[in-house]
C-alpha cells in the first residue's frame, strides 16, 4: 500500500506542474495578444486606403482589425515625404534624421561620461565621493518639467536656444545621471585587486580605464545605450521646448502631424507615421533586448 502511495505522489506533482505551466503559458499568450492587438490595428490601418477605413463602397463591413483588401503603401509615402506637417509639407524624413543625429551624439557623450564617472566613483576613491554619488542619484529623480525654465534661460545666455547643439546638451546633461548610476553599480562588482594590480604595474587612471575596465563593460554599456536611445528618441517635452524650426526631432513632428486637421482626417497617414516613429526603438529592443536584461542582472550583483 505504501509503495502505491509513494509512486502516486510524484505523478500528482508532475501533473500539478504541467497544469501550472499550461496556465502560465495561457496567461502569457493572452497578455501578448492584448499588447499586439493595437499594433496589428495600426499596421492594418496604415496599409488601407481612406475609403476602406471609412467603410465606403466597395469596402462595406471593414473593421479596424480587418486585413486590408486593397493594400497600399501610399500612406507610408505621404507620412515619410509628402504629408503636410503643421505649416510645412516636408514629411517626417527631415525630422527622422534630426532624431538620428540627436540620439547618436547624445548617447555617445552621455554613455562615455557616465562610464568615466562610474569608474571614478568606485575605483578611485576621493574625498566626499559618496556625496557626489548621492547628488547624481538625486538628479535621477528630478522631474523634467522642473528643469525647463532654467535650461531655457541657460541655453539663451550661451546662444544655443533653438539649436540642435542646445538640444543635445540638455539630453546629455540629464542622461549623465542615469548612465553614471548604471556604470557605478556595475563597476562595484569588479574586484579591487584587479585595479590594484594594474596600479602596481604602473598603469594610471586612463590606462586602467581604457585597457582594463572598458573591455569588460560591454553588458552595462548595452544597458546604458538602449536606455538613453529610447529615452531620447521617445522624448517630446525637451524637443518641443528647446528645438527650433531646423532642429525639431521626430516626436514633435509626429505630434504636429496627428494634430493637423486639413479636411478629412487621414488615419492611415497618422498610423503610418506612428509606425515609422516606433520602428527604430522596436528594432533596438529586438536586436539587443536579451543583452539589456543580462546587463541589468550583471549590475545587480553588488552595490
Amino acid at each position: 500500500m505504501s509503495r502505491v502511495t509513494d509512486g502516486a505522489a510524484p505523478q500528482r506533482l508532475r501533473l500539478r506542474l504541467r497544469v501550472a505551466r499550461i496556465a502560465l503559458y495561457g496567461v502569457l499568450v493572452l497578455a501578448a495578444f492584448g499588447f499586439l492587438v493595437p499594433l496589428v490595428a495600426m499596421l492594418f490601418t496604415s496599409l488601407k486606403t481612406m475609403p476602406e477605413i471609412l467603410g465606403m463602397a466597395p469596402f462595406e463591413g471593414s473593421t479596424i482589425l480587418s486585413p486590408p483588401r486593397a493594400m497600399s503603401l501610399d500612406a507610408w509615402g505621404a507620412a515619410w515625404s509628402g504629408a503636410c506637417i503643421a505649416v510645412d509639407c516636408q514629411g517626417l524624413k527631415g525630422y527622422f534624421w534630426n532624431s538620428i543625429v540627436l540620439c547618436l551624439v547624445s548617447v555617445a557623450i552621455s554613455v562615455s561620461v557616465g562610464a568615466v564617472n562610474g569608474y571614478a566613483l568606485t575605483k578611485w576613491r576621493f574625498r566626499y565621493d559618496n556625496v557626489v554619488f548621492v547628488l547624481f542619484l538625486f538628479s535621477c529623480f528630478i522631474p523634467l518639467q522642473i528643469v525647463l525654465i532654467p535650461a531655457a534661460r541657460l541655453l539663451g545666455l550661451v546662444g544655443l536656444a533653438g539649436t540642435m547643439s542646445g538640444l543635445i546638451a540638455v539630453h546629455v546633461l540629464y542622461g549623465i545621471a542615469f548612465t553614471t548610476l548604471f556604470f557605478r553599480n556595475f563597476y562595484v562588482a569588479i574586484p579591487d585587486e584587479l585595479i590594484r594590480c594594474a596600479r602596481i604595474d604602473g598603469a594610471g587612471f586612463w590606462s586602467i580605464f581604457l585597457f582594463v575596465v572598458v573591455p569588460i563593460s560591454g553588458p552595462i554599456a548595452v544597458v546604458s545605450i538602449i536606455w538613453q536611445f529610447t529615452s531620447i528618441w521617445n522624448d517630446f517635452l525637451f524637443g518641443a521646448s528647446f528645438s527650433g524650426p531646423g532642429s525639431r526631432p521626430l516626436m514633435v513632428a509626429l505630434n504636429n502631424l496627428v494634430n493637423t486637421s486639413t479636411g478629412t482626417k487621414a488615419y492611415n497617414v497618422d498610423m503610418a507615421a506612428a509606425m515609422i516613429a516606433a520602428l527604430p526603438t522596436m528594432l533596438v529592443y529586438i536586436a539587443a533586448g536579451r543583452f539589456f536584461v543580462r546587463g541589468l542582472m550583471a549590475g545587480a550583483v553588488k552595490g
